[in-house]
């Protein structure tokens, strides 16, 4: 895994091990990351996003704990063999609370949805503004 996938936002509320945590999670979900991938180091990650390394560290022993990671002596942190994140079989959990927020506030804000809809395919890059 190239250190670059990883998008970390220091601003948001979410912890910063959490994000990596999750976007590990994702991408293991997704199959952008395979079992036996080897993942960059604590000290990697931390210089590259100028972060603690222990918050790194804290994201990679919870996602080993998990069974999401599995350490590989000599080598470092990979996706584990028997990854959990991997046998889910419908991705949408991982998106689903985002999509709600999204529907909500549109609600409050009585955004038209067809609005709401075209904006999302222009983020998702389906339609030119």
């Amino acid at each position: 895994m190239d250190a670059v996938i990883l998008h970390i936002e220091p601003q948001s509320p979410e912890p910063i091990y959490r994000q990596i945590g999750d976007q590990i999670r994702r991408l293991v979900a997704s199959g952008q990351l395979t079992p036996g991938t080897l993942l960059p180091s604590v000290r990697e990650v931390a210089g590259t996003y100028a972060i603690n390394p222990m918050t790194v560290s804290k994201a990679y022993s919870q996602l080993e704990a998990e069974g999401v990671l599995e350490r590989l002596r000599g080598k470092g942190m990979a996706v584990a063999a028997q990854s959990p994140a991997a046998a889910l079989p419908d991705r949408w959990t991982f998106i689903d609370p985002a999509l709600d927020a999204v529907v909500r506030q549109a609600r409050e804000l009585e955004l038209d949805p067809e609005a709401v809809l075209t904006r999302l395919e222009q983020k998702l890059g389906r339609k030119s503004p």
